[in-house]
């Protein structure tokens, strides 16, 4: 029987569970069958999925299936009309030493931001350049792609918080919380309750 686990990954955390630095296995005393699906880079926070499904992990992971991921990015500056209808449509960046258009994203000043977590260490302040959060919806996951994106459009990335996959949140956790979750559970809200397992 395949497990589940959601966890809010901790800023400065490696997503593995092996190496030089923290990683996941200071979080949670896991399986020894399970493994992250996909990553979060070390200065990037939020959700992620810990399981040994390995159709879950090809349904995620595999581009032509495209499901939705929302970022929270707190960026330097305040973006424009003109700089979120960029990211929407798409911006060019470097993915391995090439030109990479992006595809088609969500990208707005939402109204009101989740409660988050304050960072453990929280960003540099400065005085005389403002930051505004923005919520970026995608449906692939280059490397540091939300960095590149804002980037691209003059707004470097500060703080960066996966929020969901599809309707899948991190919304009520704490930093670090790790919790088990039903196969049934996950897959409707990650809208695969209607797909049969091979």
């Amino acid at each position: 029987m395949a497990q589940y686990f959601i966890i809010y990954k901790p800023y400065g955390v490696l997503s593995q569970f092996s190496g030089e630095g923290q990683t996941l296995a200071s979080l949670f005393h896991f399986p020894k069958t399970v493994y992250p699906v996909g990553r979060l880079d070390k200065d990037s926070e939020g959700l992620l999925i810990i399981t040994d499904d390995k159709w879950l992990n090809n349904q995620l992971l595999n581009p032509r299936f495209g499901h939705e991921r929302t970022y929270l990015a707190q960026v330097e500056g305040v973006p424009d009309q003109e700089g979120l209808r960029r990211l929407q449509k798409g911006v060019e960046i470097n993915v391995d030493g090439k030109l990479y258009m992006t595809k088609p994203a969500i990208a707005k000043i939402p109204a009101a931001i989740p409660g988050l977590p304050d960072r453990d260490p929280p960003i540099r302040y400065r005085k005389n350049v403002p930051d505004t959060w923005i919520s970026l919806t995608l449906i692939e996951g280059k490397n540091r792609q939300v960095r590149k994106m804002t980037a691209a459009v003059g707004h470097p990335t500060l703080r960066l918080v996966r929020w969901s996959i599809a309707r899948l949140t991190i919304e009520g956790f704490r930093v670090g919380e790790v919790r088990e979750m039903a196969q049934e559970e996950i897959y409707k809200l990650l809208g695969l309750s209607g797909f049969r397992r091979k």
